[in-house]
């Protein structure tokens, strides 16, 4: 099922752009709907896209039987995150004590399977950097958006799909547009910012 985030209902011939990702799409999906309303139906599957092991579980019901015309889609802060069962820190996340979710060899053998799948769409695909990873942040290492960044990029160029670099975006924020120190959200105004990049590569993927 879908979020009913809609750019303008029932408008049948506009184009359809379906998000795929976690708390920080849902964040700025509804600045891209009111971006592009009355010019693209945008759509976000509903909940969490959480990990790169949910999406293979997910992704096939999250396209279901949409003609998409562009699908923009991320995933990575799960994958990254080291968490543990006695943490007090919210979702459990521990990078001291913690286990990684996806070790970067599986993070990409993942995603490779993603992208090969989203190709089966024929929808134009923009993959989304993974955003920053600021300095104590409870499980996350700084730096590790990186690294998976670098293996996502591997994955996109096999696949010729283009990149929206939100990492090179949220690493020029600056703290206040975060909710708090060491959060990887961020306040209205960030999530405006990440919605008006995302809305100008969904309009580029489109004019090709």
């Amino acid at each position: 099922m879908l979020l009913a985030l809609t750019a303008s209902l029932g408008a049948k011939e506009l184009p359809k752009a379906l998000l795929i990702g976690d708390s920080i799409s849902l964040g700025y999906t509804p600045h891209v709907v009111t971006a592009l309303k009355g010019k693209v139906e945008v759509k976000h599957h509903r909940g969490n896209a959480q990990h790169t092991g949910t999406g293979l579980k997910m992704l096939d019901r999250w396209i279901g039987e949409t003609k998409w015309d562009v699908i923009h889609f991320n995933w990575g802060l799960w994958d990254l995150c080291y968490r543990h069962p006695k943490s007090k820190e919210q979702g459990r996340r521990d990078k001291r004590r913690g286990t990684l979710t996806t070790s970067l060899e599986q993070y990409e053998k993942n995603l490779n399977q993603l992208a090969a799948r989203l190709k089966k769409t024929k929808a134009k695909l923009v993959w989304a950097n993974i955003t920053t990873v600021p300095k104590n942040e409870a499980g996350r290492k700084v730096g590790d958006d990186d690294k998976y960044n670098e293996a996502a990029a591997r994955v996109m160029k096999k696949h010729g799909i283009e990149i929206n670099d939100l990492n090179a975006l949220t690493d020029s924020f600056p703290a206040e547009l975060f909710t708090a120190p060491g959060n990887v959200h961020f306040k209205t105004e960030g999530s405006k910012e990440l919605g008006q990049a995302v809305t100008e590569k969904i309009m580029e993927a489109l004019g090709r």
